[in-house]
């Protein structure tokens, strides 16, 4: 969801999604609207907790912003 205009940009549910699939939820995003988000908010959730998603996020130059631990409903 983009927290400014607050549209849902995907909707993406597996039964345990990894890093991997964020990966190729933003990737098709990216497909879709030809651009990337220039920061993701997360909770402390296991599938933003990825090697390859840092790698991922870095090379693409957005930044990964992680929720303080116990509370997920922080703003930007």
């Amino acid at each position: 969801m983009d927290n400014f205009s607050r549209e849902c940009l995907a909707i993406h549910a597996e039964k345990s999604l990894k890093g991997e699939g964020v990966i190729s939820v933003m990737d098709a995003l990216r497909v879709l609207d030809n651009r990337l988000p220039v920061l993701i908010q997360t909770d402390n959730g296991s599938e933003f907790f990825s090697k390859s998603l840092d790698k991922w996020a870095y090379e693409n130059g957005v930044t990964m912003d992680f929720s303080r631990p116990g509370k997920p409903t922080d703003n930007p």
